[in-house]
Parts: structure tokens; sequence; C-alpha cells
């Protein structure tokens, strides 16, 4: 008989006869597969992102700029390109009308907010749009010149005052059309924009796409099919979708390949006797090591399949609350592939047989004589492969952690992320060691404890490889949960202080209009308030080959300053705030490199590149923006084209708008913060509670296989209560250094971040970090008191 029938034939009736063997590897492989298919199809879902051109749709040719930055990156066949995308509509040069008109009919298009007497907002535009996005009269006619207007709705007064961004006006209502909305004469629609010298877009009717890329020269981008959607949020949504598949999901891979290898090797290692048996009548190496593959190829794609499954409904629910939360648009689709979850699956497949292949290295190679001595005790002889890269790993953390904390900036949070990577791998590669040091440290006062703790203390020192594989999964929920969660927890409470420091206003107005009369906030701003336009701004980071784009809150300021916020100057004079000059908070000076007297490349949100001089750095930019600028230079640049908010000392004046407290200000920005809030922690539960099974799973594994070893505590003479203690006491053990070691690599990697975020420490809430302790501490305990109840009820059968 060949070989291979052999192996096979030995693995399938160990699958079929001693299946609780598997259990745990199957668990393990099935959460893998769930989380990597989830993430994987996320990231799918954001790469493939689309939404059909609703305003568009029955433009042939549209013209439009850019809606991304870009910035290339290298040299020669390195060079590659970086894009984030803007803050606010990019616009083409109304110059390109002309150009474009010999081509066809070319209908400009702008579109701009209005106000309405009643303080409502309405969409407005140039009626030529009506030839591209339908709209009906139910009444009158079209605005054929300046003072003319049509309104949705089916009556109302023939005169009206609208706000508009280049002030209010008073129209005569010449007609009604069939939908919500304004239309004006396409010329005046220019010039009430805020931008006459700039288009949203320009239709073309029975033009040639490729004839209008030669007439624009890449000035403009001339789209054609879906790309006319044009939707300003699917970038976003890209960029979040695409965040949570590749950076979370990178990591989320990671923790998943480890803990399911530590699974399958530690399967395979309870199974040393069977396979040193095996050796001593006379199977040889490779019948061992090719028996663990065929075991690995039976579990696995059957663990990998029906992991799919949770991995489809977990990525559909999270994409589920992501659209809830606005963070994607409604017309946006989940897009779920065979391509993830082969990817995943095979991911598992690849993961169980390299680390059985690893783990049966030792059974495979002893000598037949010696099988079986050998497989009745541990190898305490460090292995010669994991080991090096380890003490690797070990380093490389370790100078991370030296140069997250000797830099500012993104560096400063680059370096802070590879600590917790490597000093997680340190930990999975040298996990044996980690746990006999662990054992020798934590056991001293295990053995002043009576029996069963000293008993404990010895076995934990004996069985260092169990030990480590249990302490493992624990090391990785409580780091990877705590850096997710107090990341959070100290960016927030830094914002909140520096709202509260830096917020001399009494009142805070917002949306601030006084109706259609635009005077009113002039002559709130002539009385002393200040008005602020708050929007953001792109600027590169980082240097060399780290260069990125960095979107800053920005703030357009309109009056003295001063009076209202205490941006906690740190350098220069925000007296000397003028058009041309800038602000900027400390953190955004740190990341790009520069100071006061500097000039700082900017992209105003439409897009706009800018140099201006910096004139103060501040320290309070985390909570008020981190960037301050003249309102004047924001001028034409935002859609809305008028402040956002009206911060006032003393009494409130009346109508014009929300008025808030200060505190009741500061509330509220908290509020815009929940999103932020919401994906750390879904993402600690994500991680943690997979970990956090995994870690159960390891649990249930290593008492259950130590049945014969309760058994014989019991027949020497040891009670069911000192047996139970004893592994009590291992639990806690193993608790104990879970937590103790995942809570130095997350404090190693959040004092940097937050260093580099805050300007501060990290903050630390008691009663969450409290809640860690206490579930992992419950997890491990429960993992190990019930099947360990289970099997020694087992033994006096």
């Amino acid at each position: 008989m060949s070989l291979r029938p052999r192996s096979n034939g030995l693995a399938r009736a160990v699958l079929r006869f001693r299946p609780a063997a598997f259990a745990g590897t199957f668990v393990a492989l099935f959460l893998a597969v769930a989380i990597v298919s989830a993430c994987g199809i996320l990231l799918e879902t954001g790469a493939r992102a689309s939404t059909s051109p609703t305003r568009y749709a029955e433009a042939p040719v549209v013209v439009a700029a850019d809606q991304q930055a870009h910035l290339q990156m290298g040299r020669g066949d390195g060079a590659y390109e970086v894009s984030a995308p803007l803050p606010d509509r990019a616009r083409v040069d109304a110059a390109l009308l002309e150009r474009l008109a010999p081509l066809g009919r070319a209908v400009p298009d702008v579109v701009f907010p209005v106000r309405d007497a009643a303080g409502r907002t309405l969409e407005a535009s140039g009626w030529g749009s009506t030839a591209f996005s339908p709209t009906e009269l139910r009444a009158g006619r079209a605005p054929a010149g300046p003072g003319e207007v049509v309104l949705g709705g089916a009556d109302g007064p023939d005169r009206v005052t609208l706000g508009t961004p280049a002030g209010p006006r008073e129209f005569r209502v010449v007609g009604r059309a069939d939908r919500p909305g304004a239309w004006f004469a396409d010329t005046e629609a220019r010039s009430l924009s805020g931008h006459p010298d700039a288009l949203d877009a320009i239709v073309l009717f029975v033009a040639d796409a490729a004839r209008a890329r030669a007439v624009v020269d890449g000035r403009a981008q001339v789209l054609t099919g879906d790309a006319r959607a044009l939707d300003a949020r699917l970038a976003g949504a890209q960029e979040v979708l695409t965040g949570l598949g590749g950076s979370f999901g990178g990591i989320a891979t990671l923790v998943a390949v480890f803990t399911a290898a530590g699974t399958v090797a530690l399967s395979v290692g309870q199974r040393s006797r069977e396979f040193a048996l095996l050796r001593a009548v006379g199977a040889t190496p490779r019948q061992i090591r090719r028996t663990v593959a065929t075991e690995a190829l039976l579990v696995a794609p059957v663990a990998g399949a029906l992991g799919c499954v949770p991995g489809i409904a977990l990525a559909s629910w999270w994409f589920g609350q992501l659209k809830a939360k606005g963070a994607v648009p409604a017309e946006v689709d989940l897009v779920v592939s065979w391509i993830p979850l082969v990817t995943a699956v095979g991911i598992a497949l690849v993961t169980a047989l390299i680390a059985g292949w690893a783990a049966s290295r030792r059974p495979a190679r002893i000598r037949p004589g010696l099988a079986l001595a050998s497989a009745a005790v541990e190898r305490l002889r460090p292995g010669w492969i994991r080991t090096p890269l380890g003490l690797a790993a070990l380093a490389g953390g370790t100078a991370c952690a030296t140069l997250a904390a000797t830099s500012s900036g993104p560096d400063a949070a680059n370096a802070a992320l590879g600590v917790v990577m490597l000093f997680m791998l340190a930990v999975a590669l040298l996990g044996p060691l980690v746990a006999r040091a662990c054992a020798a440290l934590f056991g001293l006062p295990l053995r002043a404890g009576g029996a069963p703790a000293g008993l404990a203390a010895a076995n934990s020192r004996t069985h260092a490889r169990r030990l480590a594989s249990a302490i493992t999964p624990i090391v990785l929920a409580m780091a990877f949960s705590s850096t997710l969660v107090f990341l959070h927890t100290s960016e927030d409470r830094a914002v909140r202080q520096q709202q509260e420091a830096g917020l001399l206003a009494d009142h805070v107005i917002t949306d601030p209009h006084g109706g259609t009369d635009r005077t009113a906030v002039d002559r709130a701003v002539a009385a002393g308030a200040v008005a602020l336009t708050r929007t953001s701004v792109l600027t590169v980071v980082g240097s060399g080959g780290d260069r990125t784009f960095h979107t800053a809150s920005a703030q357009g300021v309109t009056g003295d300053l001063a009076k209202v916020q205490d941006l906690g100057v740190r350098s220069g004079d925000l007296s000397r705030l003028a058009p041309g000059t800038v602000a900027i908070d400390r953190t955004l000076a740190e990341a790009t490199h520069t100071g006061t007297g500097d000039r700082i490349p900017l992209r105003l949100p439409d897009g706009t590149p800018v140099t201006p001089e910096i004139v103060a750095v501040y320290s309070r930019g985390l909570g008020l923006g981190e960037v301050t600028l003249p309102a004047a230079d924001l001028a034409g640049r935002t859609t809305a084209g008028r402040p956002t908010e009206l911060l006032v000392r003393g009494p409130a004046p009346e109508g014009l708008g929300p008025v808030l407290s200060a505190a009741a200000w500061t509330s509220e920005q908290s509020v815009d913060r929940q999103l932020n809030a919401w994906a750390n922690t879904t993402m600690a539960a994500v991680l943690g509670g997979f970990a956090a099974v995994a870690a159960a799973n390891t649990l249930v594994m290593t008492v259950l296989d130590r049945r014969r070893e309760l058994h014989m505590l019991r027949l020497i003479g040891s009670t069911r209560r000192q047996v139970l203690r004893m592994l009590y006491w291992e639990a806690l053990l193993v608790s104990g250094t879970g937590i103790a070691l995942g809570s130095a690599i997350a404090l190693a990697t959040l004092t940097p971040l937050t260093k580099a975020v805050t300007g501060s420490a990290p903050y630390v809430p008691p009663l969450v970090y409290g809640s860690f302790v206490a579930a992992a501490i419950a997890l491990t305990l429960a993992a190990t008191a019930l099947p360990a109840r289970r099997a020694l009820r087992l033994s006096r059968t």
C-alpha cells in the first residue's frame, strides 16, 4: 500500500472517531474566515462603490473639475500618486464654456443654497439645468433676466426676498415648478452663486467626448456613464470602507492568522503521544507530516465555507450601520463576490497547513525509540526558527517605541502603529519563553498560597507552551481593544478640555442668517461678535516617502477673534492675521515641519492651492480648529458662501438663528464625534470579541486535554475542590499575565500616539479599563471552570 492512502485513511479515521480533537481547530479557523471575509467584503465594496448620476442622468457628456487632490511621490519606475477627496466642490473655469460651445450645445451648471424669509434653505440653479434635470412649469414662464425667479410649489407671493451667497436680493416670481427649488436665469445664477468665474459643471449635448477632452486639454475631466454621478459623499464613503477593510482588515487578518495558527499548533501538540506511538510502530516522518496536512485539508475548507456565512452577515450589519449613520450614501450597495470569500478560505487553509507542518516537525523527525519518552515531557529548549524571529520582532518593537517617543506628528503616529504589531508578533513567537518567565515571576506569590496554588505554579512552569497558547489571545484582546478605545477617550477628553478652555464667547449662534437681512449679521460683527466659517482644508504632512494629505479642520474669521476664543498662542501674534496669512495648530506645525514666519502649502475647500504665511502657532486646534484664516480668503471657495457660526460675548442678539450657550455648544460638538467613537468601539468589539472567543476556545481545549491528569490527581487523593482551585489559580495566572502584557503593549502604543494627536498623555477611564480586566478574568475562569467540572464528573464514572 502506498504512503498516501495510509496517511489519508489515518486522518479520516481520526476525524471520524475523535471529532472532539479537531473541534478547537475548527472553531478557530471558522472565526478567522468570518472576520477576514467580512473585512474583505468591505474592502471590495469600497473599491467598487459607485452611485448613479442622478442630477446628470440625462446629460450625455459632463465637463467637471477633478474632485480629488493629487500628490506625486517617488521618481522614475517607483513613482506613484497619493490622492485625497476635496472638502468642498471643485469647479471649472467659466472660460471653458466658450471654448466648448463650437462642439455643440453647452449648458453651464451652478448649484448653490438660497434662504427664504421663513429660514428654509432651497437648492438653486440656472434655468438651463432643466435641459438635463427635467423640471416642468406648473404656472407662469421661465426666468429671462435679472430679478426673476421660478420657485417650486403651487402658490405663494409674487415678490420674494432670498438670501444668496452674493447677499440678499428681491425677486419677482415669474413661474411655479413641479418640485422644490429656485431657478434663475443662467447669467444671474452664476453671479448669485458667489463664484461667477467658476462653474460646477458644463453639460454638452450632441458632442463627442474625445473632442471635448482635446479642447479641455487636461484642465478638467470629461465624464460619461456612471462617472457623471459627481457625488461628493462617494469619495468619503470609499475612504471609510477601504480604511475599514484595508487598514483594520490587515490588522484583523494578522490577529486571526496568529490565533488560528496557535490553535492548530496546540491541537497538533496535544496529540504528540499519538504521533510518538505511530513513530514507535514504524510510521515514517513523511507519513506523520502528510497526516497532519491531510487533516488540515479536511477541516479548513469546511470551516472556511461555513465561516463565510457569518462573515457576510457581519459585513452586511457593519455596512448597514455605516449607511444609517450617514458615512455611506444610501445609493451605494454592498458588493459580495467570490474574491474575498475564496481569499479568506485560502488564508485559513494556508495557515492551517503551515502551523500544522511547524508543529509536526518535532514528532515527525524524532527517532522511533525515543518517541514515547520525548512526548511525555514538554521540550524546554527554544525553537531555532521562532526564537530569532521573535527576538527580531522584540527589537523592532523597541526601536519603534523609541522612535515614536522621540518623534512628533505623523512620524510618531506611524511608528506607534508599528509598536503594537511588532510587540504582538514578539509575544506570539516568544510565547513559551514569555510564559515561562511570567510563570516564574507570578508563581512566587502562588507558592505561598497553599497546595493548589503551588501546584498551579509548578504546572505553569512545566507546561509553558500550553500556557503560552492560552495567554496569547488574551494579550491580543487586551492590547488592541485598549489601544482603539483609549485612543478615542484620550482624543475626546483633549477636545473637550480645549473647547472649554478656549471658548470665551457666552453664546454661539449656529447657522446665522438674520432671515433675509444679511446686514443683520454684519451689524452683529460690527457690534463685537465674530463670524466663523467652519470648513476644512488639505495640507501635506510627513516627510520623505511618508508624505500624505491631511484634512485639517479650519475656521474663517471675520472680526476680533481674541474676544471670543483663546487659541493658546505659543508663538507669533493673531493680530497679524490678514488676507494671505494663516495661524495653525502646533501639531500641524510639527507634522508639516513649519513655524511662525514660514509659508505652508494648503488646498482650500474647492482645491485652490495657496501658500499663506504663518503668523501664529497655537495649542488648542484640536478643539477649535487646526487652521485659522481670514474669511476673505474663503470667499467663493465654499458652496454655502456664508458664515456657519456667530460667537457673541454678552447677550445674544435676537432673530439671527438658533442660540446655544457655550456649554451646550461644547456638548453638541461631542455628538458630532460619535461616528468616530462608534467606529473605534465597533472595531475594538469585533477584534476583542474574536480574540476573546479564541482565548476561551484555547482554554477549553487545554482543560479537556488534561482529563487524564485531573483523573490522576483524584486517584492520588486530591479532592475535587482542590483540583478546581488549582485550575482557578492557573486561570488567574493566565488572565493576569495576558492583562499585564496587553496593557503594557497598549500603553507603549498609546503614549506616543496620543502625544502626536493631542499633545498629552493617554486618558484611561478607570471604569472602562476595569471592565476590560474583569471581562478577561471572568472569561478565563468560565472557560476553565465549565470544562473542568465536566471532566471531573466524567472521572468519577
